[in-house]
């Protein structure tokens, strides 16, 4: 169980987490694309992990947050979701708000 030790060590030691396909600089698949670019626009440091060069993690996590697909986002410890929530989020305006308050 020492990967789900890790999920969890990771959710909980950053404000913002995305679980995605690649990099925010280098994504590998439009879903992680526009979760990334989306939290790139909301203007706060995130932390990202590449689920493609972490095998044993992308078996996992959608274990942990119960959510089967990628990219994930975490906000504060909690799964937001994966990309269409995130982006719904964006264009409300409200991503923006959950971001800069979970990094304050």
């Amino acid at each position: 169980m020492e990967i789900m030790e890790e999920i969890k060590k990771t959710v909980e030691e950053n404000p913002v987490v995305l679980f995605m396909k690649g990099s925010p600089d280098f994504p590998q698949c439009g879903f992680s694309m526009r979760t990334s670019q989306a939290l790139k626009e909301c203007d706060v440091e995130f932390t990202f992990v590449d689920v493609l060069a972490q095998p044993e993690m992308r078996a996992n996590l959608p274990q942990y947050s119960n959510w089967p697909t990628f990219p994930q986002v975490f906000i504060k410890g909690e799964l937001v979701g994966g990309c269409d929530i995130v982006m719904d989020l964006y264009e409300k305006g409200e991503l923006q708000t959950m971001t800069q308050e979970a990094v304050k």
